[in-house]
């Protein structure tokens, strides 16, 4: 009975810093917009290939097959 001394106060500091994090995060704007991020996955954009990236799945550059 005496690990809940210090179970229930370790316990209460994790919330205490979980809902501590969950403000800041909505005071600073980091749950303004939850759309545009998930949908950006699906647009198709060459940015990949102006800079040189392979857009094989296996993610390789043909330099680094050897």
């Amino acid at each position: 009975m005496s690990i809940l001394g210090i179970a229930v106060p370790v316990a209460l500091l994790f919330v205490a810093a979980a809902i501590a994090a969950f403000v800041w995060a909505v005071r600073t704007g980091q749950m303004d917009d939850l759309e545009t991020p998930a949908m950006r996955v699906l647009h198709d954009d060459e940015v990949g290939s102006e800079r040189g990236v392979s857009r094989r799945p296996s993610g390789r550059r043909s330099a680094d097959r050897g």
